[in-house]
């Protein structure tokens, strides 16, 4: 085995690139089995916007490949960690702009609730037919987030199972009306840049902002934040600035859970 990432055609240019044409996605392979990332290039080969860009066979490889090829995407095998939702954390905290997309060897509910939880963009199992994969990359590439039918159902109904469970003894918790926009924008879908010029501030100021919202309510990312806000109601009576009034949440559960999903794509880092 080689001991360190390889590069993959790159200096090859593709049909449409250089004429003007938006540039192509640029994929990251990490996978234990030769094989499969062959077959993965194979697949990709036939496809004009979609470039394969480098390689890795461990984890470290993958660290290391994540900083050197600057891909839009990595497709990242789950058995490559023993912690394989640790690894999305920590790959996304070298890597931020990166997209990953997690493959599993068999489809798994609670390794996919918690990988798309800890901030994969997608997941797919081993046996995803080449034209779904092709159709994942697309879908992640456009910052929308990618699951297989039976993990959407998963997902919905560890939502619908959060939404009934008791709120327990968590304590209510009152938003300022600065937290409380920023909250609303989140549940209605907005990434941090379209907040950030909604509310008149910048990006960074809106991270943090987040990150005590966060803190404030005990969740760990957007997907968590809208769930607890629907169950709990947080919104309701919320005093929030009168030019954001009209776009307080009047989504339904799943509508506010898919929005929150979908704009997480694009802030991991938040």
């Amino acid at each position: 085995m080689a001991s360190i990432p390889v590069s993959v055609e790159d200096n090859i240019q593709k049909p449409g690139e250089g004429d003007g044409k938006a540039p192509p996605i640029r994929v990251i392979v990490a996978d234990t089995q030769a094989i499969f990332r062959a077959g993965l290039r194979k697949i990709f080969a036939l496809e004009d916007d979609i470039r394969v860009v480098g390689q890795a066979e461990s984890y470290s490889q993958t660290l290391t490949a994540v900083k050197k090829f600057s891909g839009d995407i990595l497709i990242f095998e789950a058995a490559l960690s023993a912690n394989p939702s640790e690894a999305v954390g920590e790959i996304l905290r070298y890597s931020p702009a990166c997209r990953m997309v997690v493959v599993t060897e068999q489809p798994d509910e609670e390794l996919t609730l918690e990988l798309f939880r800890r901030g994969a963009h997608g997941i797919v199992s081993r046996e995803v037919e080449p034209e779904m994969l092709v159709h994942c990359l697309h879908k992640v590439a456009a910052g929308e987030p990618f699951l297989e039918g039976q993990a959407v159902n998963w997902v919905l109904e560890a939502y619908r199972t959060q939404a009934t469970r008791p709120a327990g003894g968590r304590t209510k918790v009152q938003l300022t009306p600065k937290e409380a926009l920023i909250v609303s924008c989140v549940t209605q879908g907005m990434k941090n840049k379209e907040i950030a010029q909604k509310v008149g501030t910048t990006e960074q100021v809106v991270k943090n902002y987040l990150r005590k919202v966060y803190d404030k309510l005990g969740v760990a990312d957007r997907l968590e934040l809208a769930l607890y806000c629907l169950h709990n109601r947080v919104l309701e009576g919320a005093k929030l600035p009168a030019a954001s009034e009209s776009a307080a949440v009047t989504s339904s559960g799943n509508q506010a859970v898919a929005a929150a999903a979908s704009a997480a794509g694009s802030d991991k880092a938040s």
